[in-house]
């Protein structure tokens, strides 16, 4: 009844069946898919463990006729109390989400969207559907999102690296979503495992949704600015000497005449125009008058600044006048208590 897998049967004559009650088997969905026509194969995938089918499967008919009229006429059929949905097969295919590799992400922060979703697990694998973020009527986020992947060793992946980690400042969840039509069961067990494993050895190809442009779009860098240059007149003390020659003098106002040019040459030797100082324009050499009850200073010496009359080297002291040195030069001895040497 149910040998054929659904890659191996005749797409153009088999219908899809979702939305399938628990406890619905292969024989019910028979006796009920046969009023429509001649029916070849159903195939219900199931768990591996519990052997209960994943809520889904796929009846073959006769030929494509028969297909096209059971998908007219049992689309909504309630089985148990739940409305099948029933199309042609190829709604498999446009189903990208049955391989089962869906993840959830939880404890989003407020600012992460589905760009952030797309930039930060696309690097994992390919992604078959966008990334959805949970949203309330206000379109504000509520805090999980979920991720889709072509394989389990993407998703795999993905939980591996970034379970735990910090996305927008807050330690995001990374887990198996829960199955839509199932109880309580997450996806990537055995059997899913199993199918895209099968799939794969077959060549079926998991189509996926078209991403919308938005996530695609790379974010523009944003423009650098220039190097900021140093005028040439900051570093020079607000004269750049090269930009000098160039730059005519301001012109004065109307009834004024020009103000004399400044000499930016090297100052003369001596004086202006190359005539020698004037005496006394330099330092004073003269010293003011001594005050009334002291004897007259020495004359001025003449051997220039810093050397005046009275210094020599060393310890040696001229005499005052009227008194030679000491015969021999020998310095008289020192004063009783005093160790030779003093004052040297």
């Amino acid at each position: 009844m149910s040998g054929a897998k659904h890659w191996e049967q005749d797409k153009e004559a088999t219908v899809y069946v979702g939305n399938i009650d628990e406890r619905a088997t292969d024989a019910l969905i028979w006796e009920l898919m046969v009023q429509a026509g001649p029916v070849v194969n159903v195939h219900l995938p199931k768990d591996r463990v519990t052997q209960s089918h994943q809520g889904f499967g796929f009846v073959e008919f006769n030929g494509e006729v028969d297909a096209d009229y059971a998908a007219k006429i049992m689309n909504g059929i309630r089985l148990y109390g739940k409305a099948l949905r029933v199309n042609k097969a190829s709604a498999d295919k446009q189903k990208p989400l049955e391989i089962g590799a869906e993840l959830f992400i939880g404890n989003l922060d407020a600012l992460v969207d589905e760009k952030v979703l797309y930039d930060t697990f696309s690097r994992f694998g390919t992604l078959i559907a966008p990334p959805k973020v949970a949203r309330d009527d206000n379109g504000l986020s509520k805090g999980y999102g979920f991720v889709s992947y072509s394989s389990f060793e993407a998703s795999d992946d993905a939980i591996n690296n970034m379970n735990g980690q910090f996305l927008m400042n807050k330690d995001i969840s990374v887990q198996y979503a829960y199955k839509k039509d199932g109880k309580g069961e997450r996806h990537g067990d055995e059997a899913e495992r199993m199918l895209a494993a099968q799939a794969k050895k077959h060549n079926v190809t998991i189509e996926s949704q078209p991403m919308p442009p938005a996530l695609l779009q790379t974010p523009t860098p944003a423009p650098q600015a220039p190097p900021a240059v140093v005028p040439p007149a900051m570093a020079t003390g607000g004269f750049d000497p090269s930009m000098a020659g160039g730059i005519p003098p301001p012109r004065p106002p109307v009834g004024f005449a020009p103000p004399p040019v400044a000499h930016r040459g090297p100052p003369p030797p001596f004086g202006m125009n190359g005539a020698p100082p004037p005496p006394g324009a330099g330092r004073p050499n003269v010293l003011p008058p001594a005050p009334s009850g002291l004897p007259a200073r020495p004359p001025p010496s003449q051997a220039g600044y810093g050397s005046p009359a009275d210094f020599h080297p060393g310890n040696f002291r001229m005499p005052p006048p009227g008194f030679g040195p000491p015969p021999g030069n020998v310095p008289p001895p020192p004063p009783p208590g005093f160790a030779p040497g003093y004052g040297r």
